[in-house]
């Protein structure tokens, strides 16, 4: 397994649209399997296939704090929503920010399994944030797009200058070549 790069807002990568599986193989189990090394890694509770820069509608989710509940869906798509709810949200892709999100308090999905074999989940509560969540990014959408312009604003600001000032100490700290 391999831990995988994780694209961080602003990238345009995170606006595209996941394509549907075709197939489920061994070459989705293999990024299944990464993406959950990756999600363990970062830590988190969810990661979507766009987020490290594979175009599929594949996510996975684990909300437990052992880590032992991992759960993959593939080609999900909510059937219902019921309710709302209100609550705190941060990304992997959008590091170091929560706010406050309203979504679904229950969902009602339809995904394939690692296998290939279709289930339906009732989902209620930090899972159906969480698949929520996770769609949305298969969406080219992320948590940032359900908060106000000017928050959004502050935070696309602070990571871009974060991501500069990073760049920056890269230059420097790298070794000076002679050119003879």
């Amino acid at each position: 397994m391999a831990i995988l790069d994780i694209l961080v807002f602003p990238d345009p990568r995170l606006r595209q649209k996941a394509q549907p599986v075709e197939q489920v193989d061994n070459r989705i189990r293999r990024l299944i399997d990464d993406m959950f090394e990756t999600m363990y890694a970062a830590p988190g509770i969810g990661l979507a296939a766009t987020q490290v820069n594979v175009q599929r509608q594949v996510l996975v989710i684990d909300i437990s704090k052992e880590h032992d509940s991992p759960m993959c869906l593939i080609n999900p798509r909510i059937l219902a929503r019921e309710g709302t709810e209100q609550m705190e949200e941060g990304c992997l892709s959008v590091p170091g920010f929560f706010e406050t999100v309203t979504r679904a308090a229950h969902v009602s999905v339809e995904a394939l399994d690692r296998n290939g074999n279709p289930f339906r989940l009732n989902a209620e509560g930090l899972l159906a944030v969480c698949i929520q969540h996770e769609i949305d990014h298969l969406d080219g959408k992320l948590f940032v797009d359900h908060i106000s312009i000017l928050k959004r604003q502050r935070i696309r600001h602070k990571l871009e200058k974060q991501r500069k000032e990073a760049a920056r100490t890269r230059q420097n700290t790298e070794p000076q070549r002679s050119v003879i």
